[in-house]
């Protein structure tokens, strides 16, 4: 089944803030964040920078308010959705493609190495490390601005600067973050395979460890259970294809390999409160 993902263009993140250049990449400084409060996914890349205000953003099953100063990474794989918190915002956002960044990258890989467009999506700045990614993303600011004839060559420096700045703070977040890594591998494991695994005693087997104790591990660390977790990451993917209207309620329930119609139909009542249809609606 092709395009079952509601996925956001490059050109319909541009129509967001009235834009419409046939460019590979989209700058924007602006105080009205679009808040898109159904999980969507995107074919781009962003990087924004919250200079005032806040935010609240879901990536995956992660929710939490975002206060400026903030870098957001997040790559095209990426469930995500916002949700206004504060009515005075200031906040610069970079979408790229790509095919943009790697037209002259021998390592078509390059951008999937970077674990923070994909998880820890979020880095808050302090005073140092506000400045500095402040300094980077005046610099973008005022190179898209203008109208130099090596816009595109100096955008792609640019961002490599960017990437590789992010990549060096999170190496110091990562270390210092102390959950216990069988539970981040659950996350990961989860996120591949939930549209075929759902079982508790999978995610254990794949992991080495008894059912008990990946369960213990789980609620200690996330405050829920293993089933929760899987059966929340369903129905986010769920929430994700009903907005894809050209797929029929069948074709969903096919898709998250559900018994029938009516099984999947039972499954997001008793976890959302409403039918498959009524989300739709």
């Amino acid at each position: 089944m092709k395009n079952k993902i509601l996925t956001y263009s490059l050109t319909e993140h541009k129509s967001l803030f009235s834009s419409a250049d046939e460019k590979d990449y989209f700058y924007t400084q602006t105080t009205e964040h679009p808040y898109i409060n159904e999980p969507y996914r995107a074919e781009s890349y962003a990087i924004e920078f919250l200079r005032e205000g806040s935010i609240i953003i879901q990536t995956q099953l992660d929710k939490r308010t975002i206060h400026a100063p903030a870098v957001i990474a997040l790559g095209p794989t990426v469930t995500r959705s916002f949700t206004k918190n504060s009515n005075k915002i200031l906040i610069d956002i970079i979408f790229f493609k790509p095919q943009f960044f790697l037209e002259s990258q021998t390592n078509v890989f390059f951008l999937s190495q970077y674990e923070f467009f994909e998880n820890n999506n979020v880095l808050e700045l302090n005073g140092d490390l506000k400045i500095k990614f402040e300094r980077i993303f005046n610099l973008i600011k005022e190179l898209l601005e203008g109208s130099s004839k090596h816009q595109s060559a100096a955008l792609i420096s640019y961002l490599y600067i960017l990437i590789y700045e992010l990549d060096s703070v999170q190496e110091v977040v990562s270390a210092e973050i102390t959950q216990n890594p069988i539970f981040e591998k659950f996350k990961k494991l989860l996120f591949k395979d939930f549209l075929k695994q759902r079982s508790v005693e999978y995610y254990a087997d794949a992991l080495h460890v008894t059912r008990k104790y990946l369960s213990e591990v789980i609620k200690k660390n996330s405050g829920k259970t293993a089933s929760d977790w899987i059966n929340e990451v369903v129905i986010l993917e769920a929430k994700v294809l009903l907005q894809n209207k050209s797929l029929t309620i069948n074709q969903i329930s096919d898709e998250l390999n559900f018994q029938n119609q009516s099984a999947f139909g039972r499954f997001f009542k008793n976890h959302t409160g409403i039918s498959p249809l009524e989300y739709r609606k």
